[in-house]
């Protein structure tokens, strides 16, 4: 299955879908989560809810 296919999948509301765009994307959140050398578990978790969000406003 290719992105664009996960991506459809995941904008109608498939869990795992969701979850393995996660997985994809977690490297990426994790690293950005880390303020002056710490990692900030509420910034991971808002950034996650942005993915999210993001997915479900996508235009196709």
């Amino acid at each position: 299955m290719n992105f664009y296919e996960l991506l459809i999948l995941a904008k109608s509301g498939d869990n795992l879908a969701n979850e393995k765009i996660l997985a994809m994307y977690q490297p990426l959140l994790t690293k950005e989560s880390v303020i002056d050398g710490v990692w900030d578990e509420d910034l991971y978790q808002e950034l996650c809810i942005q993915l999210f969000l993001c997915i479900r406003k996508f235009r196709m």
